[in-house]
């Protein structure tokens, strides 16, 4: 193995990737699997996450498991922590991954003006307080142990403003759709926080980056792609394993000296 080639080498790794079940945390966790790492798919839906699991080891020849975790709950992340330490060792990549369209698609669409506190909290509690548990947890075990590298999902809209144009006719999954602010308030606060803990956890060993996905296909109608992508410099949508890839790069020692970071794999929308 080449000196270069040996830094994406992630044999003696241990990682985490929550919400893993998803289109993302399916792709994210199958990259780290299949560059070595010993994976734990963390999902609220056990079976989903078993089921991913299993398909993931079996397509890699690798040892993943399937765990269950309410990121919103310390004491559901306190047991899945254990049982995947107690499976697999000590966690050294932690990809904070999971979010949630609230229990209510209309709610979770609806105006500015019409927005409800119950599903603003709803959703915050999953994309930002969720990550913050998560984080704390076990990136405190991190920096103890002196290593680790997090990754938190953010968004090209917790960094820039949604361009309304692209909703007009547009739809997920047969509903009116738009970028709703506190999916915009959620995301940018991953990205505060990720610049807090790249430095608080900087002296010992433990490295925070953001990765910022563009739009990934996952529902929308053809408009929706149509519109989007003529946004997007390179002219399309991104595919999972794109913004994969760059996950792989920020887990990986190929990107040790790299923290507090907000990684773009957005096709250039964010360059306009």
């Amino acid at each position: 193995m080449g000196r270069y080639t040996r830094l994406y080498d992630l044999r003696e790794h241990v990682a985490v990737v929550t919400g893993g079940a998803g289109i993302l945390g399916t792709e994210t966790a199958s990259a780290l699997a299949d560059h070595g790492a010993r994976v734990a798919v963390v999902d609220v839906d056990v079976e989903r996450a078993t089921a991913t699991a299993s398909a993931i080891a079996s397509e890699f020849d690798a040892t993943v498991i399937g765990v269950a975790c309410d990121v919103t709950d310390p004491a559901s992340i306190a047991a899945a922590t254990e049982t995947i330490e107690g499976e697999l060792g000590p966690i050294s990549i932690l990809h904070n991954n999971a979010a949630t369209k609230g229990s209510d698609l209309a709610a979770m669409f609806a105006p500015v003006e019409e927005y409800s506190l119950d599903t603003w909290r709803e959703i915050m509690a999953v994309n930002l307080d969720g990550l913050f548990l998560v984080s704390r947890h076990i990136g405190g075990l991190m920096a103890d142990r002196k290593r680790g590298s997090i990754i938190h999902t953010s968004s090209i809209y917790g960094s820039m403003g949604p361009d309304q144009r692209i909703y007009e006719g547009s739809e997920y999954l047969g509903r009116a759709i738009n970028t709703p602010p506190v999916y915009s308030a959620s995301k940018g606060g991953v990205i505060g926080l990720t610049l807090y803990l790249a430095t608080y956890w900087a002296q010992a060993g433990v490295r925070v980056n953001a990765l910022t996905p563009g739009g990934i296909a996952s529902g929308q109608n053809e408009e929706f792609a149509r519109r989007y992508s003529a946004r997007v410099p390179l002219g399309r949508m991104a595919e999972a394993r794109e913004v994969a890839a760059g996950l792989l790069f920020l887990a990986s020692d190929a990107s040790s000296y790299i923290t507090g970071q907000n990684l773009h794999v957005d096709g250039g929308l964010s360059a306009w």
